[in-house]
């Protein structure tokens, strides 16, 4: 038997509102630029003083910009050798890993040799 009378029972939540009332949602994009006066248009940023707008899924500089098309070129070279470099750098750690872990190995084997050389050795005496 409860203490402070029956047992928990909590109220009904009220129905929800409906998400909006708007039907701004149903009218179509040429619609809903001339209801309000709002013009679409790519998204446009600026970085470091160079201007960048987003058009066909790529951020593309506007004209203008400091960046040369010789400069690019050889940002882009760069980029691609540091890219060869450091695949290179990767494989030659694998390597080395590897190295170091037949190393290891092989030491482990060795010093199991010399122990089981001990024990029998110690057998004997």
């Amino acid at each position: 038997m409860p203490l402070f009378g029956n047992t928990f029972s909590p109220k009904k939540t009220p129905p929800r509102k409906s998400a909006s009332l708007s039907s701004l949602h149903t009218l179509d994009r040429s619609t809903r630029e001339v209801e309000l006066g709002l013009e679409y248009g790519p998204p446009v940023m600026n970085i470091g003083g160079q201007s960048w707008k987003f058009e066909e899924g790529q951020w593309i500089t506007e004209s203008g910009g400091n960046a040369s098309g010789r400069e690019l070129q050889r940002l882009k070279k760069r980029n691609v050798q540091l890219e060869e470099e450091n695949n290179l750098l990767k494989l030659k750690i694998e390597i080395l890993l590897d190295m170091l872990t037949e190393t290891t190995v092989e030491y482990h084997l060795k010093e199991k040799e010399v122990e089981d050389v001990k024990t029998q050795h110690r057998r004997k005496k």
